[in-house]
């Protein structure tokens, strides 16, 4: 199982980036996806996911309203869109998979089997 993060990079107070997370592996139309991130000396967060279908997403306060999870079942990939991005949102950015039986979300990161290797945002003030 491979999960590839990537998209991350600098980029000023305000702007916009897409991270994208494409897997190999599993059958990820069964898996629910998750972004987490992990700034310097802080715990790993949770960030969003997203359902096998899509029919359930969640996100953390701090990025709702900005932040925008997707995926394309078909591609195997998971997206994060972010905009209006804000130095408190610097940190490694991982995506995570995990099987469900059921369209539910997880949103704690001991319940994810799988994870990427991380691409890392930086964004500056």
């Amino acid at each position: 199982v491979q999960l590839q993060a990537s998209g991350g990079g600098l980029v000023q107070a305000g702007g916009s980036l897409r991270l994208s997370c494409a897997t190999s592996g599993l059958t990820f139309s069964r898996c629910v996806m998750g972004w987490f991130r992990q700034a310097p000396g802080k715990e790993r967060e949770f960030v969003a996911a997203i359902s096998r279908t899509a029919g359930t997403i969640s996100y953390t306060d701090s990025v709702k309203g900005r932040f925008t999870i997707s995926r394309d079942n078909a591609k195997n990939t998971v997206y994060l869109q972010m905009n209006s991005l804000k130095p408190e949102d610097t940190a490694v950015y991982y995506c995570a998979a995990v099987g469900r039986s059921t369209d539910s979300i997880v949103v704690l990161k001991d319940q994810y089997n799988y994870w990427g290797q991380g691409t890392l945002v930086t964004v500056s003030s």
